[in-house]
């Protein structure tokens, strides 16, 4: 069976800390994968917020989730805490790729617990099109 590889940027520009929930716990009592990618959204609206953004406006446009993958790589439960460090790259005429890297924080560490990516698209929910990525976006979210 081919696993998907995430292949994640040296550098993460951004980070941030999220408790797990108990209702981000499924029945097989662990954070469900469902759970993981609401995290990760969690974690890209902390990331655009820090420029101003929100998923519906970053300099004028919105931005639709085109894909993504996930690497899981250690079971998380409810009292658990996760830092999430984000990174903008790969951008080109019409989005971006974020990568994220989740991380237990056990004491004064921290251990990994899986990989992401998303691909981000521009889009204008007014007219249901894509659209371009203003330039001056990409200047602000790849420092």
């Amino acid at each position: 069976m081919e696993r998907i590889k995430i292949n994640l940027p040296e550098n993460f520009s951004f980070s941030t800390i999220i408790p797990i929930r108990i209702s981000d716990v499924n029945y097989g009592g662990h954070v469900g994968n469902d759970s993981f990618l609401s995290l990760m959204h969690e974690a890209r609206l902390r990331f655009l917020h820090q420029f101003g953004y929100s998923e519906m406006s970053v300099e004028g446009v919105g931005l639709i989730m085109s894909d993504v993958g996930i690497e899981y790589k250690r079971e998380l439960v409810y009292g658990n805490t996760v830092k999430i460090s984000v990174a903008a790259t790969g951008f080109d005429r019409l989005g971006f790729d974020l990568y994220y890297l989740v991380e237990l924080i056990e004491g004064d560490q921290t251990i990994l617990a899986g990989k992401a990516k998303t691909g981000m698209m521009c889009f204008d929910y007014a007219t249901k099109k894509k659209a371009s990525i203003p330039a001056v976006a990409i200047e602000k979210m790849s420092d």
